[in-house]
C-alpha cells in the first residue's frame, strides 16, 4: 500500500478572479491548484525554485477539473491537495477546492519530470521522494 500526503492552503478569492457573472472564471482552478502544488511541495521542504535551481522541472502533462458549486469574490476557499507517493517519474496530483463544509470543485493534474536544459524526461531526485516519504501529514488527515 503507498503512503500519501495532504496539504491544506487557504485563498481568498480576488475581484480579478472573477468573471461577468460574479463567479470564480473556470480557468482560474488551475491556478489554485498549482497554488496547492506549489505550497505542498514548498511545505514538504522542497519549494519549487529549489528544484528549478537544481536543473528539473515538472510541465503539466494532462490536467482535469470538475466544477461542483461557484465561488465567490471575497470567498475564503481552501485548496486540498493530495499525492499518493509512488516512485515513478510520472506523478498526478489531486486537488479538491472547499469553502466550509462544501466541495466547489475537484480535479488532478498529471506532470513528469524533466530536465532543464534540455526539456528531456528524467528520473525525479531522490530528494523528491524522501520529502514527499517524510512529509508529516498521512492521507485523509
Amino acid at each position: 500500500m503507498n503512503s500519501g500526503i495532504v496539504h491544506l492552503t487557504s485563498y481568498r478569492v480576488r475581484y480579478s478572479d472573477t468573471d461577468k457573472m460574479g463567479v470564480v472564471y473556470y480557468g482560474n482552478y488551475m491556478r489554485l491548484f498549482e497554488i496547492g502544488r506549489t505550497e505542498l511541495l514548498r511545505s514538504a521542504g522542497l519549494p519549487y525554485v529549489e528544484l528549478e535551481r537544481e536543473g528539473y522541472l515538472l510541465p503539466v502533462l494532462e490536467a482535469h477539473a470538475e466544477y461542483i458549486l461557484p465561488a465567490r469574490y471575497d470567498d475564503v476557499l481552501d485548496i486540498v491537495t493530495s499525492y499518493e507517493i509512488e516512485h515513478s517519474a510520472v506523478i498526478v496530483l489531486r486537488y479538491e477546492i472547499r469553502r466550509n463544509n462544501d466541495t466547489l470543485a475537484r480535479g488532478w493534474t498529471r506532470h513528469t519530470f524533466v530536465s532543464a536544459s534540455g526539456f528531456k524526461p528524467v528520473r525525479p531526485p531522490q530528494r523528491f521522494f524522501d520529502a514527499m516519504t517524510s512529509y508529516n501529514q498521512p492521507l485523509g488527515a
